[in-house]
């Protein structure tokens, strides 16, 4: 079985120099795509755009744009005026904030996207009925939080639900927060322990029978549980936690992983 390909993943609020500096190591380090999470204060179209003028090959995703937030003719428009690379162009999205009714958004917007960009569209999908959708009407799903186990089961159903729709394929991505270095190990705890404190996720970690620390990689843990992880699904994403936000700690980062990988 070949092994997944690995990526990197980052805050948006990094910002547009920033990322615009790391998205030529990061290709260079070969790494299939870089992530950048889209959040208030971090427009994640905004950064890959810095990203696609410094980079030729690289695939650039945003991991996710809530659709609650940002209406899918707003990315669209972006998209079109930034003239990013729809080839090399993944657009996760989620449902945000929102609960009622957050398949029908979420379903809209991946026809809305389909319609309006030649971009691949992955649904960030926490539940089973949001990875349904991600595999039967998007190109994929992006998860999160899991351990390699459960990644493993919930790619298996997600292929074998696009599989029974008729679709072409289903690219399954993981995002696994990771700290290379132990300085940053207290920021890895800090937000396994967020994570852990939202409502959703505390109900989908017992649900799942797992803690939000079991699904994160350290120095220690990394050379081993890596392969599990690239075992289980199609893409890896290593979401950076490093010392401080600043953009050295971020090179040292992808460097490091990539030594680590190589």
């Amino acid at each position: 079985m070949a092994l997944a390909d690995v990526s990197i993943g980052v805050a948006g609020t990094l910002g547009p120099e920033a990322i615009g500096r790391l998205a030529p190591v990061v290709e260079r380090c070969g790494f299939r795509s870089l992530w950048v999470n889209d959040t208030p204060g971090g427009d994640s179209l905004k950064a890959l755009s810095a990203a696609a003028d410094a980079t030729s090959r690289l695939t650039l995703a945003t991991g996710v744009i809530p659709v609650d937030r940002r209406h899918p003719d707003e990315v669209v428009d972006t998209v079109k005026r930034r003239e990013l690379p729809e080839d090399r162009l993944v657009l996760g999205i989620g449902a945000g904030g929102a609960r009622n009714g957050a398949l029908f958004l979420v379903g809209t917007a991946v026809a809305e996207l389909h319609e309006g960009t030649s971009a691949r569209v992955l649904v960030g999908a926490l539940g089973p009925k949001m990875r349904r959708l991600g595999a039967e009407q998007g190109d994929g799903v992006l998860l999160s939080w899991l351990t390699p186990q459960v990644a493993a089961e919930q790619a298996s159903t997600a292929r074998s639900l696009a599989e029974a729709n008729g679709a072409s394929g289903c690219h399954v991505a993981l995002y696994v927060r990771t700290a290379l270095d132990p300085a940053a190990d207290g920021r890895l705890a800090e937000e396994a322990d967020r994570y852990a404190g939202y409502p959703a996720y505390a109900a989908n970690f017992a649900r799942l029978g797992i803690r939000a620390r079991d699904t994160v990689l350290d120095a220690f843990t990394f050379g081993d549980r890596i392969e599990r992880y690239r075992e289980a699904v199609d893409e890896v994403v290593l979401r950076v936690i490093v010392p401080s936000d600043s953009v050295d700690d971020h090179l040292g980062f992808v460097e490091t992983a990539a030594d680590l990988l190589s």
